[in-house]
């Protein structure tokens, strides 16, 4: 039947028609308003998870006051923007098995395919970094310890107490102070861990003779 055999509704009904109908495209307009501000939302809080995009750093800045910057290569660590991207909440103590030297040779190689944050020299506690904070260097042997620590290596060997000298002990406690510091990481035994308790990977370092009671004294102190 057409338009032009319908009775007219009437000018009450044709209003409440009208006004039935904007409410409803309202309504939609509004459901597509919280939608788009609910997207915008989104974007703001994960905009740092886009590729391409990451916080602003200088080439060769360090993060701990000191330490000597001798980069790893980009293919034992990934650019990340931590802690936007991940937070920081682990720290994870190394031993190389390895002198200071060779063991900043073998994460400058980028067959090696692993690098921590930081190393200790034996001697002297001179440390060295080798990737930033910010980044996820791959140095736990699990991705998401990788993704929420910091990973320092001591010189040595973890049969030779020899190299567990007062002064890298000393100087690695000023580091590990700083880094828990900085991401308000507790200073306690669940959060400062020995490769070794890693989930999932089987890892002797630091070694039986790494002393952690003194550490761990060392670092509140500091």
């Amino acid at each position: 039947m057409g338009d032009a055999a319908r009775p007219d509704p009437g000018p009450d009904r044709r209003q409440r028609r009208v006004g039935r109908r904007a409410l409803i495209l309202g309504g939609g307009a509004a459901v597509a308003g919280v939608g788009a501000l609910a997207a915008r939302d989104t974007l703001e809080r994960w905009w740092w998870r886009m590729p391409g995009i990451e916080e602003p750093r200088v080439e060769g800045e360090v993060d701990h006051e000191g330490a000597e910057w001798i980069p790893a290569s980009r293919a034992n660590y990934r650019r990340a923007s931590r802690p936007r991207d991940y937070s920081i909440d682990r720290v994870v103590i190394h031993m190389p098995e390895a002198t200071y030297d060779i063991t900043l040779q073998v994460f400058q190689d980028p067959g090696h395919g692993a690098a921590t944050h930081y190393v200790v020299r034996s001697e002297d506690g001179h440390v060295a970094q080798l990737a930033r904070e910010l980044d996820v260097a791959y140095h736990a042997g699990h991705r998401e310890f990788n993704e929420r620590s910091i990973g320092i290596e001591h010189e040595g060997w973890a049969d030779d107490p020899a190299y567990l000298t007062d002064a890298m002990y000393a100087s690695s406690a000023r580091l590990v102070a700083g880094i828990c510091r900085r991401y308000g990481i507790p200073v306690d035994r669940e959060h400062i861990v020995g490769h070794n308790e890693v989930p999932e990977v089987i890892r002797v370092c630091p070694g039986p003779h790494w002393d952690w009671d003194r550490y761990m004294e060392l670092v509140r102190q500091a």
